[in-house]
Order: structure tokens, then sequence, then C-alpha cells
């Protein structure tokens, strides 16, 4: 499928929408035959004033580079392609002009009407250095509730 045209309009209203997460006790699942070996765990969340709109979260840690993890969130439209509206992506890689930083992509309106992955343009960022504090960060961001654990997290950006 192809990803629908979204405006900046809309990308902001999915971002400020406040998602609800329905499994919040989902645990990491080890993928050790997966090249890098990872681990990673997936929330699924609904809007909570449009409990149509449907959002899986993941945090997912490299096992040998600490420094390679990412969080993201994505938009699960009915009868559309999933949209990617964001990843917090750890140091280890270059990205365009972003040598080894911890980096934000966000999904923008000049990307899909270019074709490209929404989500392609990236900045940097000095808000996260572990994949703990990437997600605190994804979770205030995009007003995401129902975890209780991370009520208790230190500021860990």
């Amino acid at each position: 499928m192809i990803i629908r045209p979204y405006t900046e309009a809309e990308l902001e209203a999915l971002q400020q929408m406040t998602k609800r997460v329905t499994n919040p006790k989902a645990r990491w699942l080890s993928k050790p035959k997966r090249r890098p070996s990872h681990r990673q765990r997936n929330f699924s969340a609904r809007g909570d004033d449009d409990e149509m709109a449907e959002f899986q979260i993941y945090q997912r840690q490299n096992l040998n580079d600490e420094m390679d993890f990412s969080c993201g969130i994505i938009y699960w439209p009915r009868g559309a392609e999933k949209l990617i509206l964001a990843r917090y992506d750890g140091p280890s890689h270059v990205h365009g002009d972003i040598d080894f930083r911890p980096h934000i992509h966000r999904a923008s309106e000049r990307a899909i009407a270019m074709g490209k992955k929404p989500e392609s343009e990236a900045v940097e960022t000095d808000r996260f250095q572990c994949v703990e504090g990437a997600f605190a960060c994804l979770v205030a961001d995009f007003r995401v509730t129902g975890l209780p654990f991370m009520e208790t997290y230190p500021r860990l950006f």
C-alpha cells in the first residue's frame, strides 16, 4: 500500500492526541537469531478521544552495543498503510550530517510528498543518551499514558 498524504496539521494532531497503553505489562523479547541480536518490547495504545486510533510503541536495544537503540511510535489507520510517526535513535550510526549522536526522526508532509520514508528526516538531540531516556522522551512528546513504571523513572535526559 502507498502511504496516504498527511498534512502537517494532521501529523501534529496525531502527536498531540492522548494515547492510552492497553498492554502496560509488555515484556522484553530477545531476538538472538536476528543480526544484530536485539531485544524488543511492543506496546499497543488507543487514542483517548478516538478509540478507533490505534498505535504501536516500541523499544529496541542491540544486545551487543548499548548505543544502538531505537524507540518509535507507529500509527495504524484503518484501511491504510501504517505510518511511522517518530523514531528516537541512539548514537550508533551516522544519519546525514549527524555523526554518531542521538537523533529524532519525525514524519513530515514534505517527505511523504517526495515519496520518501515519512520519518526520513532527523534532528540531533541531547535529550537522551540511553534507550530508557529515549522512551521517556517519546512518551512525553506523544502524550502516552497508562505506563505505571514510567512514573518511577528518574529524569533520564
